[in-house]
């Protein structure tokens, strides 16, 4: 809003569109703007939700395989990580 961007509005998780200064149609929003939002707000909702899912995830993970001694919780965990860091990633 600071910026003139008018409706914003979330295509999907992490893209962010909205019309620009006197445009008739929107654009993704920048990604200087964006790191700008998350350095003042913090993470979203979505975001946390996803960041603990995977911390918890791998604390199990953890105990799991202490107890089983089996590694397979571990690469269960550490898919699951993989996943969720693009999913995190602005760009």
């Amino acid at each position: 809003m600071e910026n003139g961007w008018t409706d914003l509005f979330c295509e999907r998780s992490g893209n962010y569109w909205a019309f620009p200064p006197g445009a008739v149609m929107p654009e993704p929003v920048p990604l200087k703007v964006l790191r700008l939002i998350k350095e003042q707000k913090g993470l979203c909702l979505e975001e946390r939700v996803l960041l603990l899912v995977v911390s918890l995830a791998s604390i199990g993970a953890v105990v799991s395989t202490f107890l089983s001694h089996c590694p397979m919780p571990l690469v269960l965990a550490f898919a699951l990580g993989a996943i969720a860091i693009p999913l995190l990633d602005d760009e």
